[in-house]
């Protein structure tokens, strides 16, 4: 059989393998799809007769790489008949007993050697191969990086900053000990304010998402913003939490407020069903050493650790931490709105700096919530506002309806004027 000569092969098989973190075996099927590809672009090239080459035309068509002897054959699969019509995908079966097969039968595939001579591969084919060879690689180390990744999404890894690319900042992860590093991109939605990106600084990140697709540049979205970020540091810092005494209900994070006034700020519903445990202090620790380790994570962010409650009134008193609550009404159940009165002194920290106290709480419950002045509120006021809101949503009883209901009555008042009938001659 003939065979392209490719000096060298061997040796670049390994520089790829070992520049782009791929297995070798990866590699030599990357270079058999190239270089396909690259018979492929000869072959168009050199069809003088102007054949109609549709795009799975050369499906039968494959490429066995040779690396010991550093070089390639083209093999194609073709089919016996007795009249070829089509001499890339057939052959005449006189043609195969003439070769040695005379046990060959009609139907039948055999594979042929279909290399070209070694000038005959030319240059427009060889950058071809290169191209091909290039994109089939990037190919090769996205899919690793997608089988790599893919389970550890939602999760926290380590990361180191390589470098910036406009807004974003673009680091380095691994998915274990000894794996090979992969770059990821930190847009700038998902930094924190107070962090210092400086070159081979190292985070903690949370792997937001692995994309798929042929899009340029770092498939893995990493975040610092992201509120399960906070999860795994308390997680991994209370050992009651990884032991399932103490369970996280609900987050709320603002990590890039609205305003530059407002640092960033964490609100955090923890619970046990354990009476002997005191969820919020285990996730505080003694004197604060616990929830210390976490802030120091994210660069100071202020964070509230609350109790939550099934009582939603005591949910979101508790909530609007650190403010005291004198009374929550819980206006109207099915919208979840509520009142909460405070003493005028507590006004502005309930609402908070630009209302970010107001609104992680809200976030935090799922209720939407009211600050009073406790001095100057109108019960009567609201609640016959909040009736009236009520009664206008609420559905009319129709027409049809109302006579069924017109119809029972009167056959319950029949139904007693006959039992009494009865009575008044049984007297």
């Amino acid at each position: 059989m003939s065979m392209v000569t490719l000096p060298g092969l061997k040796d670049l098989i390994e520089n790829i393998s070992r520049e782009r973190n791929l297995p070798r075996i990866a590699v030599q099927s990357a270079i058999r799809e190239a270089l396909l590809k690259g018979y492929e672009r000869y072959r168009r090239a050199q069809n003088l007769e102007r054949k109609q080459f549709d795009e799975d035309y050369f499906e039968n068509f494959d490429v066995q790489l040779d690396v010991d002897d550093e070089g390639f054959r083209v093999v194609a699969t073709k089919t016996i008949v007795e009249e070829v019509t089509n001499s890339d995908h057939e052959i005449a079966l006189q043609q195969v007993q003439d070769m040695g097969g005379d046990e060959a039968q009609l139907g039948q595939e055999v594979v042929l050697d279909v290399t070209p001579d070694q000038g005959e591969f030319g240059r427009m084919a060889a950058m071809q191969t290169k191209q091909v060879l290039a994109q089939k690689l990037r190919d090769q180390q996205r899919q690793m990086v997608q089988e790599e990744f893919q389970d550890l999404e939602g999760t926290v890894l380590q990361a180191r900053v390589l470098r910036f690319e406009r807004q974003s900042v673009i680091m380095a992860v691994s998915s274990s000990f000894g794996q090979p590093e992969v770059e990821a991109e930190l847009p700038k939605r998902e930094q924190l304010p107070n962090d210092n990106y400086r070159a081979n600084a190292t985070f903690k990140v949370y792997l937001k998402k692995v994309s798929q697709g042929q899009q340029r540049g770092p498939q893995l979205l990493v975040s610092r913003a992201d509120a399960g970020l906070v999860v795994y540091l308390f997680a991994n810092e209370v050992p009651e939490i990884e032991d399932e005494v103490v369970r996280i209900v609900a987050v709320a994070r603002e990590a890039n407020p609205p305003s530059r006034h407002v640092g960033p700020r964490t609100k955090i519903a923890v619970d046990t069903l354990d009476r002997d445990v005191d969820p919020v202090g285990a996730c505080i620790g003694a004197r604060g050493s616990r929830i210390q380790v976490v802030v120091n994570e994210l660069r100071g962010e202020k964070i509230d650790v609350i109790r939550w409650s099934p009582d939603p009134a005591t949910y979101i008193a508790n909530a609007l931490s650190p403010a005291r609550v004198d009374e929550v009404r819980l206006m109207d159940p099915e919208t979840r709105q509520t009142h909460v009165l405070v003493a005028e002194d507590q006004l502005s920290l309930a609402i908070g700096k630009e209302g970010q106290n107001v609104r992680l709480a809200a976030r935090l419950t799922g209720w939407k919530i009211d600050i009073k002045d406790k001095a100057k509120y109108d019960y009567a006021g609201e609640d016959t506002k909040f009736a009236a809101a009520r009664a206008k949503y609420t559905p009319e009883v129709d027409d049809l309806d109302e006579e069924e209901f017109d119809d029972e009555n009167q056959e319950e008042l029949l139904e007693e004027e006959i039992f009494e009938d009865n009575n008044d001659d049984q007297e």
